[in-house]
């Protein structure tokens, strides 16, 4: 969901991202059975760009330095957040219903934590059934990365020094990933399915697969290829998604748990590894188009952005439903998105006077602070005001 590195820029990845985004906020608004694969592409991508810079500077220094890498990881993706968290607090204060204010206070810390998917599993919040009343339920992906960020630098740093590290570093992403694989198939055969789709060690397939993806061995395979050859690779595998996409019938989509999420993670990866090596082919141009590009750059914002707004927009609006309302819907995503970019994230990124050094730290430190005193200052709903029958939300 958010850019890593140079690699991040090149426009067909960019472009992917926009495809991502735009599943999940069709999925998500009832349009795109299998748009919640979006987020599989998602983390192949983040794995892929991450793993990319830590080789680049181990390469290049022979060492990495974690403090700064976690460092710019925080303000690439903690200001969009917490703006958008105490944002979505004070909306919920006046406008959403008892229950669903009560569940976004619930769940605000251990967003703050980057552990709400964890939450989620131990208190036995079906993603599948129970989305539709919460906030703050698309954060169990954004929980997922921040885990993963924290892990596996540790691992390239063991694995990947000296010669042969980057050889050793796919090793032990492909191997992870296998791991990974044979921890969903196992328990994604439950009933409730959350585990699997929420866990970190169940979902880290899709980022290791990504990482995998960036090494020296992977790169050097497909160095070779032509642009037509990489055309005529990447279409089948752009068909491939697509078909996922709009086939797959959610969670209950046969063998979707038992190797169907890793073979949809795998094809994306191929598809990033053959598009960064060669990004001005046909199919790369196509792909980093303006449009997805665009929505590509917004693509962090916008997946923050869109499930609040969903959840808190009357429906019907200005008596539009369907299309009608997603389409406002959507616009007020983007809206929200843009603002966001304009606002925060492109003064982090270009390290505007007030971003930099302490005035930077202290900037997020209150900001922080502030998310922390809304949320103890607003009154909190009795429990069993406002619930409704979550059995008849449509599922997400």
């Amino acid at each position: 969901m958010a850019p890593a590195s140079r690699r991040a820029h090149i426009g067909a990845l960019d472009g992917l991202r926009g495809l991502a985004v735009t599943a999940v906020l069709l999925f998500h608004a009832g349009y795109m059975s299998g748009g919640f694969l979006g987020v599989d592409l998602f983390f192949v991508l983040s794995g892929f760009l991450i793993t990319g810079l830590l080789l680049e500077e181990l390469g290049s220094r022979g060492r990495l330095d974690l403090v700064a890498f976690w460092g710019r990881r925080a303000r690439r993706l903690l200001p969009a957040l917490t703006v958008m968290v105490t944002s979505t607090l004070l909306l919920a204060w006046a406008y959403a219903r008892p229950d669903m204010l009560r569940s976004a206070l619930q769940d605000a810390p251990w967003v703050a934590a980057q552990s709400v998917n964890w939450h989620f599993i131990g208190e036995r919040i079906g993603y599948w059934n129970a989305a539709g009343t919460r906030l703050f339920a698309h954060l169990w992906s954004i929980g997922v990365e921040w885990q993963f960020y924290l892990a596996w630098p540790l691992l390239v740093t063991l694995a990947g020094r000296g010669p042969g590290g980057q050889r050793r570093v796919a090793l032990v992403a492909v191997a992870g990933a296998l791991v990974s694989l044979l921890l969903m198939i196992k328990l994604g055969a439950a009933v409730d399915t959350t585990r699997a789709y929420e866990g970190t060690d169940t979902r880290a397939f899709s980022l290791l697969l990504g990482a995998a993806a960036t090494t020296a061995p992977v790169r050097d395979a497909v160095a070779g290829l032509s642009r037509t050859a990489v055309d005529v690779i990447c279409v089948p595998l752009l068909c491939g998604l697509a078909a996922s996409w709009l086939l797959t019938s959610g969670e209950k989509a046969p063998g979707l748990f038992q190797g169907g999420m890793f073979a949809h993670s795998l094809g994306s990866a191929a598809l990033i590894a053959l598009l960064a090596n060669k990004p001005d082919g046909l199919v790369g141009r196509v792909i980093g188009s303006v449009v997805p590009r665009r929505l590509g750059e917004l693509s962090y914002s916008l997946y923050l952005w869109h499930w609040p707004v969903y959840l808190l927009l009357p429906r019907p609006v200005a008596g539009l439903d369907g299309w009608g309302w997603t389409i406002i819907a959507a616009g007020l995503s983007l809206l929200a998105a843009i603002i966001s970019k304009v606002a925060v994230e492109d003064p982090v990124r270009l390290r505007a006077r007030w971003t930099t050094g302490r005035r930077g730290w202290a900037a997020l430190t209150v900001a922080g602070m502030m998310t922390a005193g809304l949320w103890s200052a607003i009154p909190r709903p009795e429990p069993g005001a406002g619930t409704v029958d979550v059995s008849r939300l449509d599922q997400l």
